[in-house]
């Protein structure tokens, strides 16, 4: 069975106990789909990708269906870090190895947009979700400060980025008195925000646009066609058109995207309210990301608490003590913190794809998708759904460049995803680290 994480870790229905549903803006659930009805276009996932496809192809003036297993921003879209980061996931001299300068540059520009789109999004439907400026990149060690500094210089002679500001050691630590970064740059560019309340207000306005939204509806059967019928245990759907949106969540639904999109688990903590002390975390409200294979990611709440993001884990169930987990990481970088207290953890399961790059495909002629975001999901997912609703209307130049990105899969397939997921990772961690 391909893995499917819907049900191992939460409760129906029902958001984690995170810091983010603790504070998040409330919305009212949406019914359940109960009985048969038609639509143009059919989506499976309420997360950013599902909502931003739902939210323009209504807009558009499209009959859309959108169907949730369990809340709207249930999975990796109301739990993750909350980083808008600039361009993709993978960086631009990746890109340009990968897939060759001009293609390079046409990426580094959708990765743009994506920015561009969330913030457009934010402020054309008054979208509360403390959205602020600024990502930091920082380095451990000499060499890596140095690939930092060498790389945003890359970005301003090649791509014409003026947004970085570059960290020296000292004004890396006047920003995130941490011993052990060294320096790095700061995106003013790149962004932070409340991802579960971003999700909320997507969905708010998807539905103020006219999109039909059903939670608690798990997709059980999808039958292919000229019109596709989607099945949940209590009604259906028939629909011209057909969008996968899940993501991690993806469990059995499709083997292709299976096999290129694997899903793992993330964890983040957030302290008690740290006052005063918070300028010995960080002196800006701004979010920062290490340079460690496993990326340590954190920012200061509103109410001045460390949200700190560490860990990964690939079996179908958390681990019992995810405080023990993030407090690893954590207490490495800001080693005073060791015996502060953790008011909230939580964990969320992200897609990633063997070059960390999202993987956009045509399933058939009226199948779409796209997901496996590899931890850049705030902008590529919601410019994703913007992407596929333009390709359903047949507008497909930026979904089409998006989907020449080459999509290996990964070792065993979805059928022996379960034996061969610790081993796959082993593999996929070593081809990472040596850069093949």
């Amino acid at each position: 069975m391909a893995l499917n994480l819907l049900h191992s870790n939460d409760n129906k229905g029902e958001y984690p106990s995170s810091w983010y549903a603790a504070t998040a803006n409330s919305l009212d659930p949406f019914a359940s789909l109960s009985g048969d009805i038609r639509a143009d276009v059919c989506i499976i996932g309420a997360g950013y990708t599902g909502l931003s496809t739902a939210l323009h192809l209504a807009e558009a003036g499209m009959r859309v269906v959108l169907l949730e297993a369990h809340r709207v921003g249930f999975g990796a879209s109301g739990r993750n870090g909350g980083q808008l980061g600039s361009g993709q996931r993978l960086d631009q001299e990746g890109l340009e190895a990968l897939m060759g300068d001009p293609e390079a540059q046409k990426l580094w520009k959708l990765g743009e947009d994506a920015k561009d789109l969330v913030k457009d999004l934010i402020k054309r439907h008054s979208i509360d979700c403390d959205l602020k400026p600024g990502v930091a990149w920082t380095g451990s060690s000499v060499s890596e400060v140095a690939h930092l500094h060498e790389y945003g210089a890359h970005l301003q002679n090649h791509y014409g980025y003026g947004e970085l500001e570059i960290l020296d050691q000292q004004t890396c630590h006047q920003l995130c008195p941490s011993p052990d970064y060294k320096g790095g740059f700061l995106d003013h560019g790149a962004a932070h925000l409340h991802p579960l309340n971003y999700a909320l207000g997507l969905a708010r306005a998807a539905a103020a646009a006219g999109a039909e939204i059903y939670e608690q509806s798990e997709v059980l059967q999808i039958d292919p066609g000229t019109e596709v019928k989607v099945s949940t245990a209590s009604g259906s759907v028939r629909a011209d058109h057909l969008v996968l949106a899940c993501n991690g969540y993806l469990g059995g639904l499709n083997s292709q995207v299976a096999s290129r999109v694997m899903p793992i688990n993330n964890f983040i903590a957030a302290t008690e309210p740290l006052g005063n002390d918070a300028a010995k975390v960080l002196t800006r409200d701004v979010a920062i990301a290490d340079s460690k294979f496993v990326v340590n990611y954190f920012r200061l709440s509103a109410d001045k608490r460390l949200l700190f993001g560490g860990g990964e884990s690939y079996g179908y169930k958390f681990p019992s003590n995810i405080d023990a987990v993030v407090r690893k990481p954590m207490t490495q970088i800001f080693p005073h913190l060791r015996d502060v207290k953790v008011d909230y953890t939580w964990g969320g399961t992200l897609g990633i794809t063997m070059k960390r790059m999202p993987y956009l495909a045509r399933l058939g002629t009226n199948v779409i998708s796209a997901s496996g975001y590899s931890g850049h999901g705030v902008g590529t997912a919601s410019h994703a759904g913007q992407l596929m609703a333009l390709a359903i209307q047949g507008q497909s130049e930026g979904f089409d460049t998006m989907s020449r990105v080459p999509a290996p899969a990964f070792p065993g397939g979805p059928r022996m995803r379960s034996p061969l997921l610790v081993l796959a990772m082993t593999w996929y961690a070593l081809r990472d680290r040596l850069g093949v």
